[in-house]
């Protein structure tokens, strides 16, 4: 039995245009809730993730939300033989099946909620942006969403920008820089962790990065930062601190080892006029992969925030 079929998940197929490097698909995974409902939730993972939180499935349907989620081309059960793992040159490449996903929702739910964690909190943001106007994400909820990159500020001035141009040109080609396995060992518990993954989905080190991709996430985040207009509510969430990503170490299972926190709680007041922005104190950077009574108090946060939307 695979693991969708053992924590009571189904999945489609989403057939996607051909792209740059030949047939792409995503994949829908769901699980409608005990009770009769026509609410829902629309879960986005991050970069070198995919979905694999059943406890937050768990969660949504315990409040009576049918429970969605969807692999990204390229990433997760969406991964094809020919396929760079989780490569985008631009990530409004995922609206595609987005779209089609809430196309799906949508026919048998009247209220819909889109949760972005990381990568996918920053595509979040920029897909509700984009569809300010069609009313059909009620709610927003960001994951310690990827506003910025962790790096120096005399980085991100001078050399990041230079990066960027050079990945629009060469975006195939591999950069030295990869991820360090610290936060990932925090989090999978044939280590230091709780937490069961797929290594072909969501490898220890990480999958190499290219420069088309360090381009597509700068030039995303240049244009949330330059300020967005998200018009449905929207809570951010983010630990209370940030430990330096590199090798792992126990400050790890209490801070974000990805991003820079201060960030985050930064730009999120420029991306709506009505953003609820909450510290979750001792939260690693995925907040719902934290340790139990960390990730209980998010789990709340966010019931507390439907709830707000709903009794509107």
């Amino acid at each position: 039995m695979n693991w969708d079929n053992k924590h009571g998940f189904t999945n489609q197929k989403l057939a996607l245009n051909i792209d740059f490097e030949g047939k792409v698909e995503a994949t829908l995974i769901s699980r409608k809730a005990k009770v009769q409902s026509k609410n829902a939730i629309l879960y986005i993972h991050g970069f070198v993730d995919y979905f694999f939180h059943d406890h937050l499935a768990d969660w949504a349907n315990k409040i009576g939300f049918n429970f969605f989620a969807i692999d990204l081309r390229k990433h997760g059960r969406s991964i094809l033989p020919h396929q760079k793992p989780n490569m985008s040159r631009d990530l409004r490449e995922y609206f595609e099946e987005i779209d089609m996903a809430i196309n799906i929702i949508k026919k048998e739910n009247d209220f819909l909620v889109l949760n972005g964690h990381s990568t996918g909190g920053l595509t979040s943001a920029l897909y509700a942006h984009a569809n300010r106007n069609e009313k059909i994400i009620d709610g927003l909820i960001l994951n310690s969403p990827f506003f910025d990159f962790n790096k120096p500020a005399w980085f991100k001035n001078n050399i990041l920008p230079i990066v960027a141009k050079f990945g629009l040109k060469f975006p195939s080609l591999p950069s030295p820089e990869g991820l360090k396995s610290g936060y990932a060992k925090s989090l999978h518990k044939s280590h230091k962790g709780e937490w069961d993954f797929d290594f072909n989905y969501k490898p220890l080190k990480g999958f190499n990065i290219n420069f088309g991709w360090i381009a597509a996430i700068y030039y995303a985040q240049k244009n949330l930062q330059n300020g967005l207009d998200i018009n449905c509510p929207t809570l951010v969430m983010y630990s209370s601190n940030s430990v330096t990503p590199g090798n792992y170490n126990k400050k790890m299972h209490t801070a974000d080892s990805v991003l820079e926190v201060a960030d985050i709680e930064r730009y999120a007041d420029g991306i709506g006029s009505n953003v609820k922005k909450v510290e979750i104190k001792d939260g690693v950077h995925d907040l719902i992969l934290s340790k139990k009574d960390v990730r209980d108090i998010t789990f709340s946060e966010m019931t507390n925030f439907i709830s707000t939307l709903k009794a509107k």
